[in-house]
């Protein structure tokens, strides 16, 4: 059984029920074990986190960072509809992640589609390809420092 993952599906079921009832507690616990046991041989997902004090901080920072952007990813696309005039340079543009596990990618790129204004619309290798509502850098290094920058520093620690 991945305990990972276990744990992870305790924590989404305390937290969707809001209770600490007894009854609660011992139904997630029961079904946190059989999904782990039916689910752990058929991925190997959380095979790349690393439990440590040093990945515990940055996953809460991580939460903090996608939060940010997510609030402010949402206020700019606001911004834009109702505007006036709509002033956008819509485009597809390539960024380079470091991150070297693909559940790492993964999360990177759900990260990104999640903030509206973009979309990740392939993954080749170490390169995202993003379609982003209003291009602020089209070079490669520009574009990958505005979009995932702040997501890699922590998913990096996480997966390794």
């Amino acid at each position: 059984m991945a305990l990972n993952l276990w744990v992870t599906l305790i924590a989404v079921w305390l937290i969707a029920n809001a209770s600490l009832d007894t009854q609660v507690v011992v139904t997630g616990l029961v079904l946190a074990t059989l999904i782990s046991l039916a689910l752990s041989r058929f991925s190997n997902a959380y095979a790349d986190i690393r439990v440590t004090p040093q990945v515990l901080i940055h996953s809460g920072l991580y939460l903090l960072v996608f939060a940010q952007e997510l609030v402010r990813a949402n206020l700019h696309v606001a911004r834009l509809v109702f505007s006036p005039r709509i002033d956008i340079h819509p485009g597809i543009v390539e960024i380079k992640t470091r991150l070297r596990s693909r559940t790492g990618r993964m999360v990177l790129a759900n990260s990104i589609t999640l903030t509206p204004g973009t979309l990740v619309v392939d993954i080749d290798g170490d390169s995202l390809f993003v379609h982003w509502i209003d291009v602020e850098a089209e070079d490669l290094e520009g574009a990958t420092r505005a979009i995932a920058e702040r997501f890699e520093r922590h998913l990096s620690v996480i997966y390794g």
